[in-house]
């Protein structure tokens, strides 16, 4: 028989405190360069100014340690990444030149280290306490930094104030007290900075979030088009400095950077600007003019982006030799450019460090400043630093104490957001629609046993009541749904740990339901919902449901909607496409074959950007919402099914057991979903009732906000976790 759900949740509580479980705890440590890795092709480019870039970390500070390629392609830690900048930072040292190391936002949300602390914790609060010993010049704040007040106080109280006014956010304000206890509002960090590089340069910065509507209550963002009109603003870009440096966390295309860079042109037609975007998880490379170049460098400590320029050399007008690299984040990546190696050794051929800029970056280099590049026999430098491994060992140390290496279960292959086709038996999505979220909500009901009740006689007759197979769990019928941008990573075959849960599932998001809804109507829902996403257009279904009709606003508006709240899937989802089919043509070499697989980057500006060349992963387009009425659904009746014929229904694959009724369109059914869509699914709920009743919409009930009820106690970071216990265990 299957534990009860009061175990389970037992089991799931654990992990705040080890031993005495009865479950396994691995503790992964990664002691050296995994094999494998693919070196750089070429040293980097130096110019007289020089900037190391991160963006939408979001906690991923343990780097990457599964072993599925492209995994280790990314799994240099924060302090093999301290490290790193220690080493470029003696080296610009040596050459006399500035290196700047810049942050474009988003810290929290995405792995345990950020978002695994015990009850009474603030998100990223520890795990940012070691990104805040790094050097960083400047940083910019994120989106993800302002979904909960909470954590923009936080950063505004014990963060910013670190980085000694270099914490930017120009158009972001938090409302809280002063030490008199009167209410005040003020940037969660600073509007702007000047400063002097150590080579003298004059430095003017801000730091600008994209027009973000997602912002719990306290916080306001001010939308771009208006911060520019900001006397401050024209006050401070008055003065001319040697650059003007741009942060902040806005994609470099198709977003509002120009706004902000021709305000700045209109003042100083040629000073060189430098704009370090992000949000989008992708890299990518645009200039605005022949003085300017504008970078962003991915997501998830995957990518550490390289810029560089001459701006000394150049005259008011000439324009600007510039350079770019995205590097993978590995100890290999690390010790190719700085010259080092695990220990010191005697080595026949040393990797060089870097080479002086002269021009882009697309062809190879033989000259360099004499720093670094040798071909002698003497011994390499150590790469590891006392800070990087300081920040190692206490990287390591949170996670034992979040009790990261807490063990649901083993994944039996891996499980991928959109390597695989949709809805293939090894998509995450399929596994979450079809598998995981019946099976996990539905056995938390016993603890809803009286709400589950009293929602029964509203619901359906008993008689229609589903058993959940593999459970002795019986409920009303049902129809799941979540949006997939709320699986944030895939999961791979191995351990599945309480890191991996919060790694592929980081948002606290809970579950509500809606009973008495008609089947077919909560189908049209579900239908309507990725009408956008996958067409881009509205259009018209069959099965009884009819058109769209008053759908239509509600479904172009809904992207949109979805990009300021915060959502960036569909973007990334893009990119990583158009890099398979940029690869599947038929002029690509046979080399490719040999390579392993990553990012394979085609941006804007000139020559080869990555520093390390890849083959591209696999990548299909998948749902915006994902629902348990496919065909390999647990619990409901497949989307095929929705006329109730007995003949399909015999033919689901691991749908509904033998007894559980077949669904007609007019069976009231619970409609249950994640409550981050709730207002969107309400409008699209009454608009598809009315599309499909056949009658006049005044007779049919008008859903609202007082009909939500909550479904179960779980929250989407705990359903896979309790899934694992019950089924990989």
């Amino acid at each position: 028989m299957f534990p009860s759900f009061l175990y389970l949740l037992a089991l799931a509580n654990s992990v705040y405190a080890c031993g005495g479980d009865g479950h396994t705890h691995t503790h992964a440590r990664r002691s050296s360069t995994p094999s494998g890795l693919t070196p750089p092709t070429r040293p980097l480019q130096w110019g007289d100014i020089n900037f190391i870039h991160t963006t939408d970390t979001h906690g991923w500070l343990l780097g990457h340690q599964k072993t599925s390629f492209p995994e280790p392609n990314y799994s240099g830690d924060l302090g093999d990444f301290a490290s790193f900048v220690s080493h470029m930072k003696e080296i610009a040292l040596q050459k006399d030149v500035d290196l700047l190391l810049i942050d474009s936002g988003d810290l929290h949300d995405g792995t345990g280290l950020s978002d695994g602390f015990p009850p009474g914790g603030v998100d990223a609060h520890d795990s940012n306490q070691f990104l805040k010993q790094l050097p960083y010049d400047v940083m910019a704040i994120g989106n993800h930094e302002l979904y909960i007040y909470a954590n923009t106080l936080d950063m505004h109280t014990n963060f910013a104030p670190a980085l000694n006014g270099r914490y930017l956010s120009s158009n972001v304000n938090i409302t809280t007290v002063d030490a008199n206890n009167n209410t005040i509002d003020v940037p969660v960090g600073d509007r702007f900075a000047k400063f002097t590089t150590r080579k003298g340069k004059k430095v003017t910065a801000f730091g600008v979030l994209f027009d973000f509507t997602g912002n719990d209550h306290n916080t306001t963002v001010q939308k771009v088009e208006d911060m520019v009109k900001e006397e401050w603003f024209t006050s401070e870009i008055a003065e001319e400095p040697d650059f003007f440096l741009l942060v902040g966390h806005m994609p470099v295309q198709r977003d509002n950077w120009p706004l902000v860079f021709n305000a700045i042109r209109a003042v100083h037609p040629e000073t060189p600007i430098f704009i370090f975007g992000g949000h989008t998880h992708i890299r990518d490379c645009v200039q605005l003019d022949n003085r300017s170049m504008s970078l962003e460098s991915g997501r998830y400590m995957e990518t550490v982006g390289w810029m560089s320029a001459n701006v000394s050399s150049s005259t008011s007008s000439d324009p600007i030799s510039f350079s770019r690299r995205y590097l993978d984040t590995n100890r290999l990546t690390y010790q190719f450019h700085t010259g080092t190696s695990d220990s010191t050794s005697s080595s026949s051929s040393h990797y060089p460090r870097s080479n002086s800029h002269s021009g882009h970056d697309d062809h190879d280099h033989d000259h360099d400043q004499g720093q670094g590049h040798s071909h002698s026999s003497s011994p390499l430098p150590s790469f590891d630093t006392p800070l990087g491994l300081q920040i190692t060992q206490g990287l390591n140390a949170l996670s034992d104490h979040f009790n990261l290496s807490f063990q649901f279960g083993i994944a039996p292959e891996d499980f991928t957001i959109n390597q695989v086709a949709y809805p293939s038996s090894n998509s995450i999505l399929t596994l979450m629609g079809a598998q995981v979220l019946p099976f996990s909500l539905t056995v938390s009901r016993s603890n809803f046993s009286s709400t589950s009740s009293s929602s029964s006689s509203s619901s359906s007759n008993s008689s229609d009541f589903v058993t959940i197979e593999g459970t002795n769990t019986t409920v009303p019928p049902f129809l799941m749904l979540t949006n997939s941008g709320s699986l944030r990573f895939d999961i791979y075959a191995g351990p599945f740990t309480k890191n991996d849960q919060l790694t592929a599932s980081p948002f606290a998001d809970a579950f509500n339901y809606i009973p008495g809804v008609e089947w077919g109507v909560a189908l049209g829902v579900r239908g309507a919902l990725d009408e956008a996403g996958e067409a881009r257009r509205i259009r018209k279904r069959d099965g009884g449901l009819g058109g769209l009709g008053g759908l239509g606003n509600e479904l172009e508006k809904r992207e949109e909607e979805l990009y300021r709240r915060g959502d960036v899937r569909r973007r990334y989802m893009d990119w990583m496409a158009s890099q398979v089919r940029r690869h599947d043509t038929p002029d690509t070499s046979d080399e490719d074959e040999d390579l392993t697989l990553g990012y394979v980057t085609t941006d804007s500006c000139p020559g080869i950007g990555d520093d390390t060349l890849h083959t591209p992963l696999r990548s299909f387009d998948i749902p915006d919402f994902i629902s348990s009425d496919d065909p390999f659904a647990i619990g409901g009746t497949p989307i095929s099914q929705a006329t109730a014929s007995s003949s399909s229904s015999s033919s689901s694959v691991n749908s509904t057991s033998s007894s559980n009724p077949i669904l007609t369109n007019s069976t009231l059914v619970d409609l249950v979903f994640v409550d981050f869509i709730q207002d969107q699914l309400l409008g699209i709920l009454n608009d598809v009732q009315a599309q499909t009743s056949g009658v006049d919409k005044t007779k049919k009930k008008e859903f609202g906000a007082g009909d939500v009820k909550t479904y179960s106690t779980l929250l989407s970071t705990e359903v896979l976790g309790v899934w694992a216990i019950g089924n990989w265990s």
